[in-house]
């Protein structure tokens, strides 16, 4: 549950933790009982975050609205980078293709399952 500010009337400041359904309502001052409407006094710690972490909320946040593939080119390929399928491998492909178009990995785990 988040920590939410109030402010009594005639006590002043206080915080509580709420449910985020309920963060608009009123609640009652602990000291007095009076009903105190919700208040923001203090700007969220955002900048005195650990680097790491802010990197984190800001990469969560915009991979809930962009997709993690936007151009053309990267849609193009079904596959990941570096498969040998599409061209983008380096070497001979390791997998041995049946006359009825299934793959296997001899030299691999048995039971990989091949794109």
């Amino acid at each position: 549950m988040p920590l939410y500010e109030y402010d009594c009337p005639s006590c002043g400041p206080f915080d509580a933790l709420g449910k985020v359904a309920a963060s608009a309502e009123p609640r009652d001052c602990p000291r007095c009982g009076t009903a105190s409407p919700r208040v923001i006094l203090t700007m969220p710690a955002v900048l005195a975050m650990d680097a790491g972490l802010r990197r984190a909320h800001a990469t969560n946040e915009r991979s809930a609205h962009a997709p993690a593939v936007s151009t053309a080119e990267s849609r193009a390929h079904k596959h990941g980078p570096g498969c040998a399928c599409c061209g983008g491998g380096k070497g001979k492909s390791r997998a041995v293709t049946a006359a009825d178009g299934s793959k296997t990995f001899p030299a691999d785990r048995p039971w990989m399952i091949s794109h």
